[in-house]
């Protein structure tokens, strides 16, 4: 599941793409590259498998094709084989069918042709044209002329097959003659004989010769022309799908705007006059296409609503439609200012922009057993896992969390949503295109370093910039904010915590994300799903989401349920599936939203729900009548040789490249991360262990002041011993219970606790005192906090949300302008 997605394939002659193929009941349904040509339908496990390697080949000539639901199909020949299917959407199944079908009747003409006379062979169709008929009468003549010499080569088959019986009698009968007078009569016969057998002979052996010669002659030219005919065939389904892509852009923004702009009028319809009334009647009836649910969610069900719903006229709207027909082109009118109206000035765009990086160093082939780290560590927190960089890649939490934002155009266009619950949509696809980067992430990023910060600023290219800061240490805990000028704030507090399982390991993101939008003061907060990590002990990595997401929007009460369903080899839905309702403050569902987290999503309008059929769990289902859906969100591809460099995304290559100005704690400068990124790993391994001893050391000191400051001189003494006793070394804590919350375990670079609720916030959680157990075996806990302050964030509640989180104090960039950086900390 980790290869690449290729290019959505032609259908032609030849057909290529991935489908996913039924195997068994322990494995489920696997991803396979299939390749139809010349009627035959074989598949293979990766496109490299195809020069040496057929796992199977089914014949479409004698096979059956059937279609079960809307990504299932199935393929038999009779029983000896069977291919149980699955594409990754309806559009794509249909793609498959219909190359099937294509493929298969021809393969069955081919047959019969082959099989038929001449005189019972079906004629070709003639092309259009001159030409088309003329190639059409010599392939039919050429058909004749070769079937008559099929029939000579009969008529002398026989004839030998005649001749030579007779033959053989006669020379039976001469060897039984006495020598005497009829002995030259014999003779005579066996000469006249074999002498019909050599001409017939002759006759054959001629025929063969004209046969050969027939076939060689036009062979080439048939070639020739099955490649003309081809190329054409190709050349017009281009020209159709073009076609058709640019009739649904004018469609759509004729049906946006009230009066279209030159750039989107069509020069056809302006050389006669304007659009006539069968232009707008044709419009209305294409208006009329209904929208039905990809696969059916178990909690409702999604059905084309009423065309009375679709009908409006210009004159006399009412009711529903009216207000129906106000969204619609609110949204329209959206897209049309984003893409030709563009609210940034244009003399802002005459300095050039940087150029940013589209590539960095392959990654070494380092081969590290995961297992032989971790099979001793079943149960017990990541944190007490001590992990070198080979498992890493060269990107740091903060970095990974400033990636959420590779899809800021969302929010750019729910900023201009007049509407809130459409606006719920926007940012509700914008908590799901954050996962779309992980499908394939299977290295693990950095855990910063107390302190460390990362800056993110994109905004003469995009109209944002963004601040990460480490926060807390225990528990691990980072903030995010960021700003932009087209309306919205992002900020968020991301403490992780992870459990490992043994075949998989499961990370469970803590805190809150909260958007907020100037124009209409909308307040959104959101938590994170669960990610699992599978196949760690055997098989290759892959990550799956799931659990559910509610998106409350405080200020008007409206509530997304979102839900991501848990991959199951046995399930027929879509891997990574994602559905959601988008309810108001009185539970009124107002939008359905559906698609893949690694892909896309669409929403569509609800027109009317109620309630359906029970179940396969017994429970009563919601149907919900809907508009067509409208595509909401969709991945962008990976860069050219993502696979050799982590499989980062376009805005992931350029976060680890070397900056000025940046803060001297910013994540840039990490030299670990940064020879991992060079690739020198004994290296980065050893700076990394430097790092840790110097958080470590730095944490005492931070300890050691927090006592001071809160004990008399005699505890402080007290205490400070302690902290300094040797104790506090992993070597003499083996084998006990304190040793599994050692400082030397509990590094900078593994993932964090389990977070300790406490009212007093992250800069104040109790820390554990080494080499220390209480009566039941158990840690004692240090009676002082760990001494902190976060640099660029404070501690608030929040009146709106009611959650207590770290936000953005302000300082950071007008520290950067002036160049002032005395006041961070020496982290590296």
């Amino acid at each position: 599941m980790s290869e690449p997605k290729p290019p959505t394939p032609t259908p032609g002659d030849t057909y290529k793409g991935w489908l996913f193929k039924w195997t068994n009941y322990i494995k489920g349904y696997q991803r396979r590259w299939f390749v139809l040509s010349n009627g035959l339908l074989s598949y293979y496990r990766t496109q490299a498998e195809m020069g040496h390697t057929c796992r199977g080949t089914i014949n479409l000539a004698t096979a059956n094709i059937a279609v079960e639901d809307s990504c299932n199909f199935v393929i038999s020949n009779g029983g000896a084989q069977t291919y149980h299917l699955k594409a990754s959407s309806e559009v794509e199944r249909q793609r498959w069918i219909t190359a099937l079908e294509l493929a298969k009747a021809k393969a069955v003409r081919m047959q019969a042709e082959s099989d038929d006379s001449g005189d019972e062979c079906p004629a070709a169709p003639a092309s259009s044209g001159q030409g088309g008929g003329c190639r059409n009468s010599e392939v039919q003549s050429t058909l004749r002329t070769l079937s008559s010499k099929v029939e000579d080569l009969t008529t002398c088959n026989d004839l030998i097959v005649k001749h030579g019986s007779a033959l053989q009698r006669s020379l039976s009968e001469l060897e039984g003659i006495r020598v005497g007078a009829d002995m030259g009569e014999k003779i005579r016969q066996v000469t006249e004989r074999a002498t019909l057998f050599r001409i017939t002979s002759n006759a054959m052996i001629n025929a063969c010769r004209d046969f050969l010669s027939l076939a060689q002659n036009h062979s080439k030219r048939w070639q020739k022309a099955l490649q003309t005919e081809r190329d054409q065939r190709i050349r017009l389904e281009e020209t159709l799908e073009q076609l058709a892509k640019q009739h649904n852009h004018l469609e759509r923004a004729f049906r946006g705007a009230t009066v279209l702009p030159p750039s989107f009028s069509n020069p056809t319809l302006g050389s006669k006059g304007g659009v006539s009334g069968k232009g707008d009647a044709s419009d209305e009836d294409d208006d009329n296409e209904f929208f039905d649910a990809m696969e059916d969610p178990a909690e409702f069900i999604t059905v084309p609503a009423d065309p009375k719903y679709h009908r409006r006229s210009g004159s006399n709207v009412s009711g529903l439609s009216s207000e129906i027909g106000m969204d619609d082109q609110s949204a329209n009118f959206d897209e049309l200012s984003l893409a030709s109206n563009p609210e940034s000035p244009q003399p802002l765009e005459l300095e050039p922009v940087r150029q940013r990086r589209t590539r960095i160093p392959d990654k070494p082939n380092y081969y590290l057993n995961l297992w032989s780290i971790m099979k001793n560590c079943i149960g017990k927190e990541l944190s007490k896992i001590p992990m070198p960089v080979n498992f890493n890649e060269p990107l740091s939490m903060l970095q990974r969390l400033s990636e959420d934002l590779e899809y800021y155009e969302i929010l750019d266009k729910a900023a201009k949503c007049q509407n809130s619950l459409e606006q719920m949509c926007y940012v509700a696809a914008f908590t799901v295109s954050s996962y779309s980067t992980t499908v394939h992430r299977t290295g693990k990023p950095f855990n910063p370093l107390l302190g460390e910060t990362f800056e993110l600023d994109r905004l003469r290219e995009c109209g944002y910039r963004s601040l990460c800061e480490q926060v807390s240490h225990h528990p691990p805990a980072a903030a995010h904010h960021a700003i932009s000028e087209k309306g919205w704030t992002l900020r968020q507090e991301i403490a992780l915590a992870s459990k490992f399982r043994g075949k998989y390991l499961s990370i469970m993101p803590l805190g809150s994300i909260q958007c907020l939008f100037d124009k209409s003061n909308n307040h959104y907060s959101w938590k994170k799903v669960t990610t699992t990590v599978h196949n760690i002990i055997v098989g290759k990595l892959w990550i799956d989401q799931s659990g559910e997401i509610d998106v409350v929007n405080h200020k008007t009460g409206d509530r997304c349920h979102l839900k991501f369903a848990p991959y199951s080899y046995f399930s027929r839905d879509v891997p990574r599936k994602v559905t959601g309702v988008v309810t108001d403050k009185d539970g009124k569902a107002h939008y359905v939203l559906s698609g893949t987290w690694d892909e896309k999503m669409e929403f569509s309008r609800i027109m009317q729900s109620s309630k359906g059929e029970n179940g396969t769990e017994g429970k009563q289902r919601t149907v919900y009548q809907t508009l067509k859906a409208k595509e909401i969100w969709r991945k962008n591809p990976l860069p050219e040789g993502a696979e050799t460099m982590y499989f980062f995304s376009t805005l992931a290559l350029t976060l680890n490249e070397p900056e000025d100005g940046v803060a001297p704690t910013d994540s840039r400068r990490r030299p670990d991360q940064r020879l991992m990124e060079d690739g020198r790993w004994d290296e980065a391994n050893a700076e990394k262990q430097r790092l840790e001893e110097k958080q470590r050391t730095a944490r005492r000191e931070r300890e050691r002041e927090a006592v001071k400051a809160a004990s008399s001189p005699e505890e402080a003494i007290t205490e400070d011993s302690i902290n300094d006793s040797p104790l506090k070394t992993d070597a003499q804590e083996t084998g006990t219970e304190a040793s599994e919350v050692s400082d030397e375990t509990d590094t900078e670079d593994s993932p964090p606790h389990t977070p300790v609720a406490s009212p007093c916030g992250p800069s104040h959680f109790p820390y554990q005192m080494e080499g220390k157990e209480g009566p039941n075996g158990s840690p004692v806990k240090s009676a002082h906090p760990e001494n902190y302050q976060a640099l660029w964030f404070e501690k608030i509640d929040d009146p709106v949300s009611g959650e207590t989180l770290h936000v953005y104090k302000g300082g950071y960039w007008e520290a950067k302008d002036q160049g002032s950086w005395d006041m961070c900390p020496d982290i590296f």
